[in-house]
Formats: C-alpha cells, structure tokens, sequence
C-alpha cells in the first residue's frame, strides 16, 4: 500500500500542480501534507473496497472535492467536465457555431438574428425562421431543454449540420446545410451617441476581447463627434482581470497604477498604465450592487486617480483573484489565490466567514432591508477603511465601492404584475409569437437589411462617420406604438399562466410595459444597442449620469484629459 500511496502522490505533485501551480509544485512541503493525502487516499479506498452497496468513485470524488472548496472563500469553485465550456464562453470570444441569436416560442426555436457574415446567414437562414430539425431529429414540439438544442447546433469549426427550416408565408419545411464557424462573443453590449458630443458605452462583462471591441466602438463614436464618455458597468459581474487592466490602459497617464494583487504564495504584482490611450474628457462611470470584479477594478482606478466620476449604488464587492486550475477528466477548479488593490491601496473585498456561503450570499437583500439601497445615509464605513486620492478626495475600501453620486434604488416600475410577467417568460413568448407575424413587414418597413450591413462596415472603417443607417430606427422610435394586438396576446398568455391582477395593477404596469416591449422590439429588429438606447432615458442611475456628464462643477477636481 505504501508504494501505491507513493506512486499517486508522485503523480499528484509532479504532475498535475507542476503543470498548473508550478509555485505551489514548489512549496509541497507542507507539515502534515504526506499524512493528509495518505489519509484522503485510504479514505475513499476503504469505501470502495467495503461499503454495503455498489459506489460511484467519481461522484464520491467531486463530492470531496467540492467540500473542501466549500470551506474557503465563496469565490473558490468547482466545475465538472461538462460545464466548464459552457463556463468559459461568455469570457474566450468565440465558440463555434451555427451563427444565429434565437428565442424559444413555446417549445420551437425561433430565430431572432443571424450573424452578420456567419455561416447561417451565407446559406440563406433569415430572422423570423423556425428550426424544427436537426440533422434528422425534431427538436420542435418535444419539449427539448434549450441546453439540449444548443448542444446540437455547436460544434468543432469546419462540420456541417443539416437543419429543417419552418418559414413564415412559405410551405414545408426548407432544408439547410450549414457549415458551422467560429462566432464571435461580444462583450459590448450597447454604443451609441446621446447628444452632439457624449457616448454611451455598455460593457456586459471582462472578456479576452473586450478592450478590442471597446476601442472599435469608441473609434467610431470619435468619428461622430464624441468628446465626453459615460461608462455603463451595471450588473456586470467582471471576468479577466487583464481585461480589467487593459481597458483602464485606455483612460490612465503611462505608468499610473491601475491595480496591484498580492496573496501569500503569489507576492505583490503591480499593472501599470502604458502609452496608447483613447481620446475622451470627461468620463462617467454607472454602477450598481451587481457590479463586481474586474469591473470594480476599472472603476476603482478611475476614481483613486480622479479621472472619472462613479455615479450609482454601492459596487458589490469583489476584491478576490481567482486561479484555474485544470484537473485531469476535464473538470476545473477556480481557487482564490490573492487579493486585489486599488492604487491608493483600498481592498474591495466584503467581509465573509469561511465555509458560511449562505451569509455570502444575503448579502444584497441584507443592503435592501437596511435601508442602504434607497438612502446614502445607511451606509456606514469606519475610518480605518478611509482613503485619500492624489486630488483629496475621500474614497474607502472594505465593502466595494461606494459612488461620488448615490442614486436610490426606484422600484415603482417593477411591480408585482410585472415581476409575474417576466418570471413567467410571458413578455418575450408573446413578442415572439406576435413578430412570428409581423416581422416580415417590420424588416421591409424600417429597412433592417441595410441597417445591418452598415452598422457592421462602419464599425469596421474607423474614418466612417454616417448616420443615414440609422434612419430606419429614427422612424422606430418616432412611429412605433405598442400594438393591441400584441397586448391581446401578452394578456392571454398571462392568464393562461393565472396571473392574476387589478385593474390599478394593471395601469401602474402599462407605461413601463409598453417602453419595455418596444425596446424589445427594437432589440429583434436592430441590435441591443437601439434596446438600451430605448429603455435608458428611464433608468434613474443613467439619468444621473447624464446629469453628472454635463455638470462642470462637478468635474472642478476631475482630470479630464
């Protein structure tokens, strides 16, 4: 037994922390580690080899493992081999793909848009298509998870799929063969111009190619006059630390101190600001509880250095590095491996105990039922969490971070019957069913086409400056009223659910109802942009960064080049 235990430990340290922690790989000799691991070892082992009934060894595996994590910090996780890609998607930049962006209407998937340049769009697959099949298999009218769908729809960049196509005005079912491609993962949700000379940028979270799109989108926004930027982090939970760094490159003088990160194996490493920097004054940055992270990171930076101005609610306060760690059946652990440091020092990390993620977790209805999120008066920090930025002004640590201007949480657009709408997926089923009709003529009528193709050569030419392709949305926004129709849907499907209202309910939910739909409607027919764009000039958080953007007293101690 004891040349077994050798041979696995030898295994363990040589090779998969040499592979993946070459530092700790260094450090192994721990007291008690030889006694622990023979312990682990014998452990599971003796279950094995004598429990009563038949075990899984690979549950009883991830299970330990997921335990041991559990007594650390909430940040320290575990992910099976199944997921891990799933997981890491939204951050890599791309997966491989069919091309299009779909809803599911009931239990058929319905196309939304297709990929400008991608695969589906090549072979004719066009907004508004149903697919029923793929390669030979239903996948409409079997009650198949959307997991399951996508599972058959990706995969390896250079394969094909067969898919039967249901068209609106067309009979039977059309057949596609589609070569699948890379597709790209954008972070940037949303740019456009809200006035002469202020941008309007929305990053959703911190991926490889964030800082790429960034700078594409602001080129752009240049090109159109813009001087001043606001920033939209909210509820955008972070990512890559690096693409934390990068992105605050654009803003900072050289050498500026974006974010330093020190951990008791790790050491201090400092990232500082280099050359190339975007050509904004004024900057804004939107916040909210939800805004964790790396996005804390960019943020803390522009505050500590006086470059911007953070408008919102409290961040949520992440200041913990996470590493990957590889495990050899394809599954992963992120282990907390440092903390993070704004310039002036101040750590972002909220307090946790240990093993206790359930407290962790409450942390956000804890801020609601103590009054925090509708008053600034109920947030407390003691002055050993105070720090002073290089232009003298107070800024703390130990809880996220706490905005220049504090916006109280509005809750009279959300009401219950709202809530009941959206946790039932009535909205979007009913937009769906209702533009399943309609969208044909919508397309024709607002000239989607060419806005499409437009808006994606323009963001390509960085010297371009040409509005005309948004006339089609112009004419959206001045013209489109939420149809009868489309309520008439919306209201049966809510019935159907039994959701039940009254009248008053109901006229406190109509106004936002009807912005929200046509943003939703814009968002099908343009891009997400035109759906913030929409729904923005009601955000309270936004409206005071407007205000904020265009108050010059308030920017007295403000860098602003």
């Amino acid at each position: 037994m004891n040349s077994i235990f050798k041979t696995i430990k030898s295994i363990l340290v040589a090779g998969l922390l040499t592979m993946t922690l070459p530092v700790i790989a260094q450090q192994t000799n721990v007291p008690g580690l030889d006694a622990q691991l023979r312990k682990l070892i014998y452990a599971e082992g003796a279950i094995v080899q004598l429990y009563v009934d038949t075990v899984n060894i690979n549950h009883l595996t991830e299970t330990a493992i997921r335990s041991m994590l559990s007594e650390l910090d909430p940040h320290s996780t575990y992910t099976p081999a199944k997921d891990v890609q799933a997981m890491n998607e939204p951050l890599a930049g791309s997966f491989d793909g069919i091309g299009v962006q779909f809803n599911m209407n009931e239990d058929t998937l319905v196309v939304i848009q297709t990929i400008t340049g991608g695969p589906s769009e090549k072979v004719g697959i066009m907004a508004g298509d149903m697919i029923v099949s793929v390669n030979d298999t239903a996948i409409a009218g079997v009650k198949m998870s959307r997991e399951q769908i996508m599972k058959r729809l990706r995969g390896p960049k250079g394969t094909t799929v067969n898919l039967g196509v249901i068209r609106p005005g067309v009979q039977g079912v059309q057949n596609f063969k589609v070569t699948r491609d890379k597709i790209p993962v954008y972070t940037v949700d949303a740019s456009y111009m809200i006035d002469d000379h202020t941008g309007y940028v929305r990053i959703s979270n911190f991926g490889s190619t964030t800082t790429k799109e960034f700078i594409t989108a602001t080129n752009y926004l240049t090109a159109c006059g813009m001087t001043d930027l606001i920033l939209d982090l909210q509820g955008n939970p972070g990512g890559y630390l690096q693409a934390a760094v990068s992105l605050s490159d654009q803003f900072l003088h050289q050498n500026e101190m974006i974010v330093y990160t020190e951990g008791r194996t790790t050491g201090r490493q400092e990232y500082h600001a280099g050359k190339d920097k975007i050509d904004v004054k004024k900057i804004v940055v939107l916040v909210d509880g939800y805004t964790a992270s790396a996005a804390e990171i960019v943020s803390g930076a522009l505050q500590d250095h006086d470059r911007g101005i953070i408008v919102g609610r409290r961040t949520f306060a992440k200041g913990l590095v996470q590493r990957s760690v590889p495990l050899p059946d394809g599954s992963e652990m992120r282990v907390t491996i440092a903390h993070y440091y704004s310039p002036v020092g101040r750590c972002f990390q909220k307090p946790y105990e240990k093993g206790d993620r359930k407290k962790y977790d409450m942390d956000m209805l804890d801020r609601l039922n103590s009054g925090e999120l509708m008053s600034a008066d109920s947030i407390h920090f003691p002055d050993s969490l105070k720090y002073t930025t290089k232009g003298g002004r107070i800024v703390y640590g130990g809880g996220g971070i706490m905005p220049d201007v504090y916006v109280p949480l509005d809750t009279t657009y959300y009401t219950r019957l709202h809530r009941e709408l959206a946790a039932k997926g009535c909205i979007n089923t009913s937009i769906l069913k209702w533009l399943n009709i309609n969208q044909k003529r919508l397309h024709k009528e607002y000239d989607t086409n060419a806005f499409r193709k437009e808006h994606a050569r323009l963001l390509e030419d960085k010297s371009v400056n040409n509005e005309r392709y948004r006339e089609g949305f112009k004419r959206f926004c001045n013209e489109f009223e939420v149809p009868q129709t489309l309520m008439d849907i919306l209201f049966a499907k809510a019935k159907e659910e039994n959701i039940e209202y009254t009248d008053s309910m109901l006229q406190a939910t109509l106004p936002f109802l009807r912005l929200q739909i046509k943003a939703l409607v814009a968002r099908d027919l343009f891009s997400s942009s035109e759906y913030y764009e929409i729904l923005n000039p009601i955000n309270e958080i936004y409206k005071n960064g407007l205000e904020a953007i265009r108050d010059e007293e308030r920017f007295k101690d403000i860098k602003t080049e």
